[in-house]
């Protein structure tokens, strides 16, 4: 316990020097048009919240191949790079860092979405239950298809070019999204992997994809400038696993060879919208497991996040939904003051309602004045 850290302490991230450890979680806000390529709106957006210790950008689809969600940004190709450069340049002067997630959607998206209408990929041909929005309403998630083992180096290599491209574009790093039950996830919880290859079946097996790709992404930038997010009990888009702690230990474990510059956890507290799981939570082991910066994500507040960092629980707190409505967020702790109350309606509505419109501390008191 050292009760002299908080979330307001600073903290050193490889070799980039963070004011607070207050990070903004990855947040999808598709709004980045039919084209996918990031704009004027987004630069305003991350600006914002530009006093973060850190941001954690949108998740953002490495291939046209990974889309799963309408107009969400990507980063593969010249435009998108381009402007997403805009963002980066000015988050750094207005003395922010920023990361890029690094998004396959895997089984979790729909051939609305896919080249030449594909069926999506996955793991294994399990089709996840729910619906999903696409481009033509509202629809019942497909069955995938399961990747053939000579096809997943082609997608390594995908997360590999996206790292560069991330390097390109000004980021100080990149997250792997390998949570929520997208392509890594499900290569890794028993739940949506039945494979009977070397990439099914053991854990070891299971965690192979997400170490390949985690191998691809470091050797194409630095291990100080890669982190990795898990999700080891999180149930959205129809995930589960048989034994979460064996096989997110065991992958926490695996990652430490690369040095990795962060994990990243989510696994929601009790009374977060994503419910906490039954039994032991995994977080602590996957604490003890790596031995790198900490991240929690999932529930915090302000007293909680203090807490998870006098004790030693985690390094970084991530927030997620807090950022949405207060872009003044560190300031907002660092006052004690109220916080704005968020549009859930807005999460993924077009435009800047409910997205660049929240005001700040500063604001309110001119407004009150």
């Amino acid at each position: 316990m050292n009760a002299n850290l908080n979330l307001l302490s600073p903290y050193k991230l490889g070799n980039l020097e963070l004011s607070n450890r207050i990070v903004m979680a990855p947040l999808t806000r598709a709004r980045a048009g039919v084209e996918r390529i990031p704009n004027a709106l987004m630069v305003e957006y991350y600006v914002q919240r530009a006093s973060a210790g850190l941001i954690i950008s949108e998740a953002t689809n490495i291939s046209e191949q990974g889309a799963g969600w309408g107009e969400t940004p990507g980063i593969h190709n010249d435009e998108q790079v381009k402007n997403w450069r805009m963002i980066t340049d000015a988050v750094r002067a207005n003395g922010g860092k920023i990361f890029l997630q690094l998004w396959h959607t895997g089984r979790a998206s729909h051939p609305d979405f896919q080249p030449n209408g594909n069926l999506p990929v996955s793991a294994s041909a399990i089709q996840p239950k729910g619906e999903i929005h696409t481009p033509m309403g509202k629809k019942a998630y497909v069955t995938p298809r399961a990747l053939e083992i000579d096809e997943i180096p082609g997608i390594v290599r995908d997360y590999a070019q996206a790292t560069r491209r991330a390097r390109e574009a000004g980021f100080d790093g990149v997250e792997i999204h390998a949570a929520n039950g997208y392509l890594i996830d499900q290569f890794l919880r028993d739940g949506s992997n039945q494979r009977n290859d070397a990439y099914g079946g053991s854990v070891e097996n299971r965690a192979r994809f997400l170490l390949e790709v985690t191998e691809a992404v470091v050797n194409a930038w630095s291990n100080d400038r890669v982190g990795v997010r898990l999700s080891p009990t999180n149930p959205y888009n129809d995930m589960r696993d048989s034994n979460p702690i064996a096989t997110f230990t065991y992958a926490a474990e695996a990652l430490n060879q690369f040095g990795l510059v962060y994990l990243h956890v989510l696994e929601a507290l009790p009374g977060h919208f994503l419910a906490a799981a039954e039994g032991d939570r995994v977080s602590p082991y996957l604490r003890q497991a790596f031995k790198g910066t900490f991240m929690v994500n999932g529930g915090y507040d302000k007293e909680l996040g203090d807490n998870a960092i006098a004790s030693g629980e985690a390094d970084l707190v991530a927030y997620g939904i807090p950022f949405i409505a207060n872009p003044d967020l560190p300031e907002r702790f660092a006052k004690n003051a109220s916080l704005n109350e968020p549009d859930p309606t807005t999460f993924y509505a077009p435009g800047a309602k409910g997205y660049t419109d929240y005001p700040t501390l500063k604001q309110l008191a001119g407004v009150r004045a």
